[in-house]
């Protein structure tokens, strides 16, 4: 079955909105913690729109299960990344006026950028993966440039407004899945996956790994962070 990485960046977005302290993205971790997540993902945005380096750095010194941080492969964030020493690192694209993440990163446009910030992770010990869209080229790209996974973008099937769309991306991704796993690299998905859309993507021979935020976040505003949580393991664990 996949793990589960729960992303508690909009538990920070709902604190930044009053500029305030509550609620806390380091109490959603401890109970997404409790809940069974296999992993905590945080998302470390140059304007510092939602998780804020404090968060990092306490986060680190609390998390018990994987903690992975998404991350512009920018000279900042390489230098944070090296000194707070997260478990993993997924490099990402970023840009200021999106909403959240808006594709996947061209790695195959800005290899010598990516590489060298790959390279600089790896020499810290710590584990990279590359958030691209569902393309064999940028797969293989991501082989070539040294990460040891790829998260693949699940956007487009998210997002797909027909039943025939949905249809279509979703075989994008299963052959991306193969491709990946072809290569020796670490599976795993990410992005828009919600209750009502998981299990088909958990099915996707060898993925290991999918990671969900905002959907977990809404769930949890009504039901609370625990029962949110344990329910979306509960479907990805068993996706039949």
């Amino acid at each position: 079955m996949p793990l589960l990485g729960v992303n508690i960046d909009h538990v920070a977005t709902i604190r930044q909105a009053r500029r305030t302290i509550e609620p806390d993205p380091v109490w959603a971790a401890s109970l997404a913690e409790l809940a069974g997540a296999h992993g905590i993902t945080v998302h470390l945005r140059e304007d510092r729109r939602h998780i804020q380096d404090r968060d990092v750095r306490v986060l680190r010194e609390t998390v018990q299960v994987k903690l992975n941080l998404e991350m512009g492969a920018t000279d900042e964030m390489t230098g944070i990344a090296v000194d707070v020493r997260p478990d993993q690192c997924t490099l990402v694209p970023e840009k200021r006026e999106e909403l959240t993440t808006e594709g996947g990163l061209d790695v195959v446009g800005n290899r010598d950028r990516v590489k060298r910030c790959v390279d600089q992770l790896l020499e810290a010990g710590i584990e990279v993966s590359l958030f691209i869209d569902p393309d064999v080229d940028q797969i293989e790209a991501s082989r070539e440039v040294g990460a040891h996974a790829v998260e693949l973008h699940t956007g487009a099937y998210a997002d797909a407004p027909t039943a025939s769309d949905a249809d279509r991306e979703y075989n994008s991704l299963v052959a991306a899945a193969e491709a990946t796993l072809q290569r020796n690299l670490v599976l795993h998905m990410g992005h828009g996956l919600t209750y009502r859309n998981v299990v088909p993507v958990a099915r996707i021979a060898g993925v290991s790994e999918l990671n969900i935020g905002h959907s977990i976040v809404s769930r949890a505003v009504l039901v609370g962070f625990e029962r949110a949580v344990r329910e979306m393991k509960e479907l990805i664990a068993d996706p039949s």
